[in-house]
């Protein structure tokens, strides 16, 4: 095994290079039915908070200026809910008042699961949605 190892290693040239090095890491950008398509799937992850839109964000923003556009408006959404629910979460541990942060933490997932579906529902369509009330924290 070990001389497979060294083998190959010796087999990569001369400067230590693997045959990979080199290769661009540049995507092709989005077409319209799966720019639309991304950007309605970073709403409906709203459903689990903000982490499926911040992901599509990171990885599809530079691809598609409509998933661009409707993952960073879902994730300005869904970013202060899931703190506040994560911190609802925390404090449901709280020996007296843990019971009403289990209702306040149900009660932002479902507020937070209904906007999220209505507004990938709308972006869904090819149209655009921006929430009623939206921090925009990030821009």
């Amino acid at each position: 095994m070990a001389e497979n190892a060294r083998e190959h290693r010796d087999s990569q040239g001369v400067q230590g290079r693997s045959e990979y090095h080199g290769v661009p890491a540049n995507a092709l950008p989005l077409t319209a039915s799966e720019d639309r398509q991304w950007a309605t799937l970073a709403h409906f992850g709203g459903i689990l908070g903000c982490v499926p839109s911040l992901l599509i964000y990171l990885i599809f923003r530079d691809r598609g200026p409509f998933t661009a556009q409707e993952s960073k408006e879902a994730l300005n959404f869904s970013l202060p809910p899931t703190i506040a629910a994560v911190v609802a979460n925390i404090l449901v541990f709280v020996p007296v008042i843990g019971n009403i942060f289990a209702v306040i933490a149900t009660l932002i997932w479902i507020a937070l699961t209904c906007f999220s579906v209505a507004a990938g529902i709308h972006v869904n369509k090819g149209q655009p949605h921006r929430y009623p009330y939206n921090l925009r924290w990030i821009k």
